[in-house]
Formats: C-alpha cells, sequence, structure tokens
C-alpha cells in the first residue's frame, strides 16, 4: 500500500468494510500513514481513554482501602481477587466478542465492571464487613479488553498489509505502556486532592466513556463471526507454545517492579520505576518506524541482556545509575512484546481473535503473578536487597530457552496459515 490510500466504505453494521482505491499522497511517517485511514483516530481516541483506567483501578482500591480500614494486607488481597477472577473471565468476554460484535457485548461488559467498582467504593464508604470488599469485587472481572478490541480492529483493516499491521502492533504497545504510566499517577493525585474514593470514581467514568466512543466507531468494527467452529484459539499449533513462553515474559516484568520497589522504598520509588515503562514506550515507536522487524527470539535474547542492567546498577547502590538501569531494561519490552502480539495475531482464526489476544494478555498477568510473589518473598527473606534483581534476568533466560526449545516463532511452513 505504498502509493494509494485504502479508504473504507459504508458495508452495514458489524460487516467487513469494503476498500476503494483513491490515489492519494500518503505521509511518509508510518504512523500518520495509520491514522490516514478514515474512522482510526476516533476509534484510537476512544479506546485510549477506556484503557487508562486500567492503570488506576488497582492502586486507586488500594489507597480507598486502605485508607478506610488501616490495613495494606487487606487491599492488597482484594485486589489480587479481582486480578484472578478477571484473570478466569476475560476469555469468555472475548469469545462473546468475537461472536456478537464489540458494541453488543464491550459496553453492557463495562457497564457491568463499572457497577461492580461503584459497588465496592460504597462498601467501602460504608466500612463494610471485609468479606463483602471480597464480594463486591468480583463483578469488575468482566472489564472488556480494550487494546485486544483495538488490535483487532487494525488487524481488520490492515490485512495483506504487514508492515503497517506492525506499525499499529507497536503504536498500541506503547499506548499500553502510556496507560501504565500516567494510571496510577493520576489515580493518586486524583485521590489525594480530592477524597480517597475519588480514583475508582474517576476511573469507572473513565472506562464506561471510553468503550461508548469506542464501539459507536461502527465502520472499522472487525466482522461478526457468529458461527465458529466448536474450540478455543488454544488448539490453533503452536498457539500453548506461545501462550507459555509469555507466562515467562510476565514473571520478568512482576519481579522487577516489586524489586525495584522493595530496593529504593520511598515516595521515588514510582517515578524510578516508571522510566521501564517510560524506555519502552520510546522503544516501541521507534520498532513500529522499522522497515525489518526481528524475531521473537531474537527480542528474548535482548531482554536477557539488557535484564542485566538493573541487576548491575543496584550493586553501585547509586538511585541515579538504577533508574537508568531500569530505562535501558524497558526499552526491550515493547519490541517483545509487538513480536509476540504479531505471533498471536498470525496463529488465531480471524474469527477468535478477540480471544486470542485476551489468552495471551491472561499468560502474561498470570507470570506477572508468579513474578511479583517470588520477588515479594526474595526481598524479605535474601540476605542481600540485590539478589532480586536476578529474577528477572532469570525468568528472561527461560523464556529465551522456552522459544527455543519449542520452536515458537518459527518459519511457518509451506501450507500454512500465515
Amino acid at each position: 500500500m505504498p502509493h494509494q490510500l485504502l479508504v473504507p466504505t459504508p458495508a452495514g453494521p458489524g460487516l467487513a468494510p469494503r476498500y476503494r482505491e483513491r490515489p492519494a499522497a500518503l505521509p511518509r511517517n508510518p504512523y500518520l500513514r495509520l491514522f490516514a485511514l478514515p474512522g482510526t483516530r476516533a476509534f484510537t481516541a476512544g479506546n485510549l481513554i477506556a484503557r487508562l483506567p486500567s492503570g488506576m483501578f488497582g492502586i486507586s482500591a488500594v489507597i480507598m482501602i486502605s485508607a478506610a480500614y488501616d490495613s495494606y494486607a487487606l487491599a492488597g488481597a482484594v485486589t489480587a481477587t479481582g486480578l484472578v477472577a478477571g484473570a478466569l473471565t476475560a476469555p469468555l468476554v472475548a469469545r462473546l466478542i468475537d461472536r456478537h460484535g464489540q458494541r453488543r457485548v464491550a459496553v453492557p461488559a463495562a457497564a457491568f465492571a463499572v457497577l461492580g467498582h461503584l459497588l465496592l467504593l460504597l462498601c467501602v464508604r460504608g466500612h463494610a464487613p471485609a468479606w463483602a470488599l471480597f464480594c463486591a469485587i468480583l463483578p469488575t472481572a468482566t472489564t472488556p479488553n480494550s487494546g485486544g478490541m483495538s488490535r483487532a480492529r487494525w488487524a481488520h483493516l490492515l490485512r495483506g498489509d504487514p508492515a503497517s499491521l506492525h506499525t499499529a502492533n507497536a503504536f498500541e504497545q506503547a499506548a499500553d505502556e502510556l496507560c501504565f504510566m500516567l494510571g496510577p499517577v493520576l489515580a493518586a493525585v486524583v485521590c489525594s486532592a480530592l477524597f480517597p474514593q475519588a480514583g475508582t470514581l474517576v476511573a469507572a467514568v473513565l472506562l464506561l466513556t471510553g468503550v461508548l466512543l469506542f464501539t459507536a466507531q461502527r465502520s472499522t468494527e472487525p466482522p461478526v463471526a457468529p458461527r465458529i467452529a466448536a474450540g478455543s484459539p488454544l488448539r490453533a499449533p503452536g498457539m500453548v507454545p506461545l501462550l507459555v513462553v509469555f507466562l515467562a515474559t510476565g514473571a520478568i516484568f512482576g519481579s522487577l517492579e516489586v524489586t525495584a520497589l522493595a530496593f529504593v522504598d520511598g515516595p521515588v520509588a514510582g517515578p524510578v520505576l516508571a522510566l521501564q515503562a517510560a524506555g519502552s514506550c520510546a522503544a516501541g515507536l521507534l520498532y513500529g518506524r522499522a522497515r525489518r522487524t526481528a524475531g521473537l527470539r531474537t527480542c528474548l535474547l535482548a531482554m536477557t541482556v539488557v535484564m542485566t542492567a538493573p541487576l548491575l546498577a543496584a550493586r553501585t547502590d547509586s538511585l541515579l545509575a538504577l533508574a537508568a538501569g531500569l530505562l535501558v531494561a524497558g526499552m526491550a519490552t515493547a519490541p517483545t512484546m509487538v513480536t509476540g502480539m504479531a505471533l498471536v495475531q498470525r496463529l488465531t482464526p480471524p474469527a477468535q481473535l478477540n480471544e486470542g489476544m485476551t489468552l495471551a494478555v491472561t499468560a502474561l498477568l498470570a507470570g506477572v503473578a508468579t513474578g511479583s510473589a517470588t520477588a515479594g518473598w526474595t526481598a524479605d527473606h535474601a540476605p542481600d536487597p540485590v539478589l532480586g534483581f536476578a529474577l528477572p534476568v532469570t525468568a528472561a533466560a527461560l523464556a529465551l530457552t522456552l522459544c527455543v526449545a519449542t520452536g515458537v516463532g518459527r518459519p511457518a511452513r509451506r501450507g500454512t496459515r500465515k
């Protein structure tokens, strides 16, 4: 698509847009070329609003519950319960989205999740018994995977154009990093400036507003495939090994975050850790402009190498050195995730794309939880706090080993689906 702009023409709600070619001078910047497609700016804006709360709900709940009950243990247990429930429910919600359409499923799912957050807020404000908090957070598990829905739209719009799809995936990963950088900061500011429940309230409004704006863009919505063959994307060849690699990759992120927070242990811990996300965001945008892309093995090898930077920096006992090490460590994150998500898109049947990408996110979250728990135990029991920084290196090496051993990312054989 180097010389012509593909312009979608109306094809009815839920149907794949038909394209007509119109000669046009395309921008040289690949990101500007993406957003030259009609409708892409609108659905991206709505999706970013819907995605920002993903970085707000967790810290908002911790601030809200700990302020009312004076217990970080209770706050952590309640938020962990919500994460586990979400991991179990997300693939089911994604399957419904694939079968019935983004608008028909995402809107009621988001509304039900918002009711759960508001119910939790009311329980905390009324100082309800602890068991009520665990019950109240369960409905929040229906929160739709906004990032997955956005990636599904790009995959639909850019089918047959792998270079542009690579750029779109890189943009989406950078957007993820940006939301997880800004979300916690916004939540903390709102809670401290207004009242402890304000972060949850603002995040709930943003989630529902963003989903409504996103799903209102019908022209770019992927086609509905109500009659999907029985089974799951897990049956696709190579999918399970890829999810195992995602599980190990998630352990990298979880262990690095907890280790860094425990090592710094102060008000500057958040900003220092945010440098990792900043490095990933910048690397993702640069990777999206690259004409040649690396394989997953190469990305994981690079991640294994750069994860040694925080370990070496921590040995200097310098906060500035650790900040620089985290910035460097983040630079391999986005390329690895972009390459991994591209593999998910290649392996998953188009009619099950939302479910496939949600399974990948679920595997990542399970890895994050495992890495966080391991790093927390290490921080409490290791004789030297620097040893915790060996965990991300070990997890990265494990992910690389699994990738090589299982053959994940090898070129597809002739006759297999690309």
